[in-house]
């Protein structure tokens, strides 16, 4: 017996449930959309004209954005492989591992610059044998990217690990059978059927760190990222000028990461298309 198309849907919600449901939907959508349409009809033509002319903020809005990059590409590497073994091998202690990664979403991220100080600074555990060999962390580019990765790489291993979970676990079996070594059977097989949550991990990432500000602030202070330096225009300069600084970076945030999400999508349609040829 063929079942019609229509009795796969959802069930459409109708009457008073479904006007509370847009009531309180739609007071969340408020409350994150409002503050966003202040900040934007607050600047100018003129003034946001000003703030792209500042060097400086030029340099920190470029700096965001290709540590954050940086950042997004070196999470997805370290971190796929992580939850590869969090989905599909058992071990003891796995619910800390799980703990521990998802503990930098909970640490406030001033807290979570102090301890990376005390690990990355001058005369840190790793910071102060990294100088002898002339590799500092403290106020330099690799101090931003190791404050961005602490805050936003549980989104990499998380996104990584559900998609992974989803997957059927015969199907590497199938491939082991069929003489393909462990690694082969996770390149050919799993990773593809996992890259939508892979991808999606690293977008994450990247929307995470390009705004990341209280770890970078205390790692790294300079060079100034986006984040610090707005926070700068605002102590020294007013609301007027932040604003206008806010805004460019709230355009560069949501262009590149609709870019990515876009491109990630196209990868992902070309991928599927040649999986069926």
């Amino acid at each position: 017996m063929d079942v019609p198309a229509t009795s796969a849907r959802s069930p459409r919600v109708t009457g008073m449930f479904h006007a509370v449901l847009w009531l309180l939907g739609g007071l969340l959508i408020a409350f994150i959309a409002l503050p966003l349409l202040r900040l934007v009809t607050t600047s100018s033509a003129g003034s946001l004209a000003h703030a792209l002319g500042d060097t400086d903020l030029r340099s920190a809005l470029l700096l965001s954005v290709q540590d954050a990059v940086i950042t997004a590409a070196i999470a997805t590497a370290l971190g796929v492989p992580l939850a590869y073994l969090l989905a599909r091998q058992p071990f003891r202690g796995r619910g800390l591992v799980q703990a521990l990664v998802d503990l930098p979403l909970a640490v406030p991220h001033t807290v979570a610059g102090i301890a990376l100080l005390f690990v990355f600074g001058r005369t840190g555990w790793l910071g102060a044998p990294a100088e002898h060999v002339g590799i500092s962390f403290y106020g330099t580019q690799a101090g931003i990217v190791a404050a961005m990765l602490f805050v936003s790489a549980p989104f990499a291993v998380n996104s990584t690990r559900v998609a992974l979970e989803g997957i059927d676990p015969g199907l590497e079996r199938a491939a082991r059978s069929l003489g393909a070594t462990p690694a082969h059977a996770f390149r050919r097989v799993t990773l593809p059927l996992a890259a939508r949550g892979v991808l999606t991990g690293a977008v994450l990432v990247y929307a995470r760190s390009i705004s990341e500000f209280g770890a970078v602030v205390i790692l790294a202070y300079y060079p100034a990222t986006a984040p610090v330096q707005i926070y700068t225009l605002f102590l020294t300069s007013g609301l007027t000028d932040s604003a206008s600084a806010a805004v460019l970076l709230l355009v560069v945030s949501l262009a590149t990461f609709l870019v990515l999400r876009t491109l990630a999508s196209g990868w992902l349609l070309t991928g599927a298309n040649r999986a069926h040829r």
